[in-house]
């Protein structure tokens, strides 16, 4: 059951807003028992209306408690949410961006020697690939039938169904073999290819990399498969073109792995690879000085207050009330704007926020007490972090509903579900 929930709500994430998972996201069972006490209290005495079922108003509504959730956790990876470490998030800095770049994602009290290492990037992990057959894009000689494949990717196994009828060519075949296994969400790309007036299906895998004692990340076959077989062989399915391998680096000079070009070193830097090192030319790793984390940490403020204005403006033409969002959001930033001006943070007449950063430089740089210039910005992103917690419990406030009857007042009774219409707005990361 818990596998089937997981897969329902992956795939309205993944298919109608911007998933990602930060630390943030989990939490115990206190918290989760606070999230249904929230919502039970929402819902008491609320009016009945009807759900709005169209898919429009699905994919607006769990966009809404998405986008307040990312919004949720930004404010809260520049210290947590005591008000005490608000904006005081370190970042960190390598010597070539364009090799590695890195994420403080560990703990740093003051006075604490601040961690520097290097890398040598030696090789990138690199995915697998599956080149298929270059066939002319004439009419396909397979004759017409369904045929299936069979993938075994991540220990699971899937398979694929599709028919050929009489008047197909091959080019128009290997497209719908491409967008078949793009949309089945299996973990694996593919694309057609052509040269020279001929065609060929790519498939790649999303992950790179080989565990230990694994030779490759996915296998086709049609061997074994339920229907009509000899598409494998025709197409060229199975010719792995490119193995998978792991990336090589050098961490002060030990060697390592790993299966991704993104990992965690020490519990202490998110690191990312983009390319190999020049020989001998090690990139270094550290943190940033208080003035130009704070710098950054106000940036990143900015850009995840715009990023909720801008992706809820999207829907103004089609969902009246995201007006509604907006203005509540950007009237928290309109309360503060006066005391803004004076440390280069800008209300534009959209309602986002710019940065001068010639203004925000001398404020960092005064003599005066860092945690009073900047007492408005933590005031602020206190007040945002209310405000989209309370759009995350309830987007459905922010949709256009009719309502059917209101309650009695002082005889009411909770309907916990009301504001989890839909599966994507499930908390399943407080689980």
């Amino acid at each position: 059951m818990y596998t089937a929930l997981s897969t329902v709500y992956n795939h309205y994430l993944t298919t109608y807003a911007p998933k990602g998972t930060t630390r943030y996201d989990a939490h115990k069972k206190s918290d989760l028992k606070g999230v249904y006490n929230s919502i039970v209290k929402l819902n008491r005495e609320s009016p009945w209306y009807l759900p709005a079922t169209g898919k429009d108003v699905q994919h607006y509504a769990i966009d809404l408690k998405e986008n307040a959730r990312n919004l949720h956790n930004t404010i809260a990876s520049l210290g947590g949410l005591d008000d005490s470490q608000l904006l005081s998030k370190k970042t960190a800095f390598t010597t070539n961006d364009e090799i590695i770049s890195a994420t403080f994602v560990g703990s740093y009290t003051p006075g604490m020697a601040s961690p520097t290492f290097t890398m040598e990037v030696r090789e990138l992990a690199t995915p697998q690939e599956n080149m298929g057959r270059f066939l002319d894009k004439g009419k396909i000689s397979l004759p017409p039938d369904t045929y299936s494949f069979d993938v075994a990717i991540n220990d699971m196994n899937y398979e694929f169904q599709f028919t050929i009828n009489e008047s197909e060519t091959n080019q128009s075949v290997q497209e719908r073999l491409s967008r078949l296994i793009n949309s089945s969400g299996v973990g694996l790309k593919a694309r057609t290819l052509e040269t020279e007036g001929r065609t060929s299906l790519l498939i790649r895998s999303e992950s790179t990399g080989l565990p230990e004692n694994q030779k490759q990340i996915f296998s086709i076959t049609d061997t074994h498969t339920s229907k009509s077989r000899g598409a494998v062989e025709y197409f060229g399915l199975d010719y792995i073109s490119h193995e998978a391998s792991n990336a090589r680096f050098l961490v002060n000079g030990e060697e390592r792995t790993s299966t991704s070009n993104e990992f965690t070193i020490g519990r202490m830097f998110d690191v990312a690879l983009h390319s190999t090192s020049p020989e001998g030319i090690p990139v270094t790793i550290g943190l940033k000085n208080d003035i130009e984390s704070l710098t950054d940490n106000v940036l990143q403020l900015a850009n995840g207050y715009n990023e909720f204005i801008k992706a809820t403006s999207s829907y103004l033409a089609s969902q009246p009330r995201s007006r509604n969002a907006i203005k509540e959001i950007s009237g928290i930033a309109t309360q503060f704007s006066n005391s803004f001006q004076g440390i280069g943070v800008n209300l534009t007449e959209e309602g986002t926020i710019e940065i001068n950063m010639s203004d925000l430089g001398k404020s960092i740089a005064s003599d005066e007490d860092i945690a009073d210039t900047f007492g408005t910005l933590k005031q602020f992103s206190n007040h945002l972090i209310q405000k989209s917690e309370e759009i995350s419990l309830n987007p459905m406030n922010y949709v256009e509903k009719k309502i059917v009857a209101y309650k009695n007042p002082g005889r009411s009774f909770a309907n916990p579900y009301v504001t989890s219409a839909y599966s994507g707005m499930m908390f399943n990361g407080y689980c």
